[in-house]
């Protein structure tokens, strides 16, 4: 029956009978009870008078299943003023022997209107709970393994969520309680479920068979949220996330069951565990900074290069050039960006390699870009240790050559990107990004603005540890990590992204900006939550295992932010180091070193001139045995 409703063309007018049936069957029963008393005339104008208000209420435009609070509160509101407009009528246009008593037109009026409020509440009860093809279009649907789960939060999030899934007959989980600290919700029900306090969840969720938890608290703080999967994780129970809340108008759709719809119930990820609050970018100056430009992104097919792309072009760029020596990388981005905007951003993009000076320079005088975002670079610590020459050609004299064209071809300002390892490296790839960092300093004087950032490990980017943890859980393990007491910091992709373009915007010529990446994160931490984020347990499930150092390594990368050596911006989360520039002849001078190194030497060749021409560059070992006494693994030690 409830199908036929479904298909029918013309849904408001049955809706409008199945009303009308009902106050007809209203008007009998009060004749019958009354007899004499009840004047026909009087009943059908105050019906009127109320489907008409109805009509202007907008309350036949309302798909019945879906109606939420304010569509049942704009009915009680249509049939009050129906009520009024009948005394009005009735008083100035009808006989006293034809009107209804004002007792008697709002005994009328309130009784209908519970009846009309009876209907939806019966057609609504039905439709979520008995209608057999109710949110499934196969019979698959049915068997549908549910998981008891726990709802953390009965505020109004995990109200919400819990109507939805219990009326959802193709979720994937069944709730079987809150857990919530509110000493006022504790002992109660809310939902029809209980409501319990956390001290004592652990027991009652497994005698109720619960094997999954889902937060539904709009908690925005990170270290809750870690608090929060730690506890339950560390019990056994699978954690959720309940990422966003139903609005009144779209309680119908789950995730679960919906793919077209944005995640709602999902597994934790890794970000949702940083240890610091989400940044907050100002995106009005850094917009208006970019807006109408022609900027050029070099290694933009890359997992930074590429989230900068998507960045700029949400600016409105006058054209954005995509320059990458990958011709899969940059074909995803461009696919992506045209998707996405179609013909309202010029994209273009070049394959070209930084390496190649005459092509870097064949680009800049095509396209004479007013911006350069210099991204391009090896950054694989162990890779590079074991190519230094790849590295000192493409990081150091790749980027030489796009700074060399920009300067040639008028660029106004020019943004590279830097690493944390560059702060007293101890690898060819950090100590190669110093080298970087020394040529964009020297070029005092030039009319083009010339500035570097520098930033932490982004999660999830090419090379990271999270891929290769993600692989490796998929694989059964074992995880493995260098050194158990290694850390390091953090940051997302679109973060970092969107705080080097606002520093870019801010920078001044030779400036050199740092970002804040907040606490170290330990490695081994990282590794524990992810293999519980699979729903396995550490060293039962999935071993860790300790493999060593790699050449080149060490325990901590360097706390970027020291206030007594940075000065603030006016952006919490950007400083500036007090870092004076060499000169460009004596950027000259390294770069001729190195240049005789890289074409003739071998590795340990490479890594003396290395170190002779970045006198913070130090061996590993040297900075490993004093690692325990630094501040940055005092601070993740207190942490733990």
């Amino acid at each position: 029956m409830l199908d036929f409703f479904e298909k029918l063309k013309y849904r408001k007018l049955m809706l409008l009978a199945i009303d009308a049936i009902a106050t007809l069957c209203l008007s009998v029963l009060c004749v019958l009870l009354l007899g004499k008393n009840v004047r026909p005339l009087g009943l059908l104008v105050l019906f009127a008078c109320v489907y008409v208000m109805r009509t202007i209420c907008g309350i036949y435009r309302q798909i019945v299943r879906y109606s939420s609070l304010g569509a049942y509160m704009r009915l009680v509101l249509a049939d009050f003023l129906g009520g009024l407009l009948y005394l009005a009528l009735a008083y100035a246009l009808l006989p006293q022997n034809f009107r209804l008593t004002p007792w008697l037109a709002l005994s009328l009026v309130a009784t209908g209107c519970l009846l009309t409020l009876c209907e939806r509440f019966l057609y609504q009860y039905i439709y979520r709970y008995l209608a057999p093809h109710h949110a499934e279009k196969s019979t698959a649907c049915s068997e549908i393994e549910k998981f008891k789960c726990a709802i953390i939060g009965a505020g109004t999030n995990g109200y919400y969520l819990a109507d939805e899934l219990k009326a959802s007959k193709s979720s994937l989980y069944t709730p079987c309680c809150f857990i919530d600290n509110d000493k006022e919700k504790i002992g109660k029900k809310v939902n029809d479920l209980n409501v319990y306090s956390p001290q004592k969840a652990t027991e009652i969720l497994r005698k109720l068979g619960v094997t999954h938890v889902i937060v539904a608290i709009p908690e925005r703080n990170a270290a809750r949220r870690q608090e929060l999967f730690d506890l339950y994780s560390k019990r056994g129970f699978k954690v959720m996330i309940y990422e966003q809340p139903f609005s009144e108008e779209s309680t119908n759709m789950l995730a679960s069951y919906d793919t077209n719809q944005k995640p709602i119930v999902r597994d934790f990820k890794i970000e949702d565990l940083l240890f610091r609050d989400p940044i907050q970018i100002n995106d009005e100056k850094t917009s208006a900074f970019y807006r109408g430009k022609t900027i050029l992104i070099t290694g933009g097919g890359g997992s930074i290069g590429s989230e900068i792309c998507r960045q700029l072009a949400k600016f409105a760029p006058k054209r954005l050039i995509v320059l990458d020596i990958y011709e899969n990388n940059a074909y995803d981005i461009q696919q992506e960006l045209k998707l996405k905007y179609g013909g309202e951003l010029d994209l273009e993009v070049e394959i070209a390699s930084v390496r190649e000076p005459e092509r870097v320079d064949e680009v800049m005088a095509t396209y004479r870009p007013d911006i350069v975002v210099h991204a391009a670079a090896h950054k694989h610590v162990p890779l590079m240790e074991h190519n230094c020459a790849e590295a000192i050609k493409n990081n150091v004299f790749g980027t030489l050559h796009v700074v060399n064209a920009a300067e040639k071809h008028g660029v106004k300002k020019f943004i590279m990107i830097s690493t944390d390892k560059a702060v007293n490296p101890t690898n060819v790839m950090g100590a190669s990004k110093r080298m970087c960092e020394m040529i964009v300093q020297s070029r005092e004087g030039s009319a083009t603005e010339f500035t570097a950032v520098r930033f932490g490990n982004v999660l999830g980017s090419n090379g990271s540890v999270i891929p290769l943890f993600r692989r490796q859980i998929a694989n059964g393990g074992p995880v493995t990590i260098t050194d158990f007491r290694i850390i390091r910091y953090f940051m997302t992709i679109p973060e970092a992204a969107q705080l080097v373009l606002e520093a870019g915007a801010m920078a001044k010529n030779g400036e050199l900006y740092v970002l804040d990446m907040g606490k170290p994160v330990k490695i081994l931490q990282l590794a524990e939550d992810m293999i519980r984020m699979s729903g396995f347990e550490p060293y039962r499930d999935i071993d860790i295992q300790e493999i060593g150092l790699r050449e080149g390594e060490k325990l901590y990368e360097e706390l970027l932010v020291k206030t007594e050596e940075l000065d603030k911006t006016e952006n919490d989360m950007i400083f500036v180091e007090r870092d004076k520039g060499l000169t460009r002849n004596e950027v000259a001078d390294k770069l001729q070193t190195l240049a005789e190194a890289a074409a003739n030497g071998t590795p340990a060749i490479v890594k003396r001139a290395m170190k002779q021409v970045v006198d913070t560059y130090h061996d590993p070992d040297e900075v490993n045995k004093n690692a325990e006494q630094t501040e940055e693994m005092k601070t993740a030690a207190m942490a733990e």
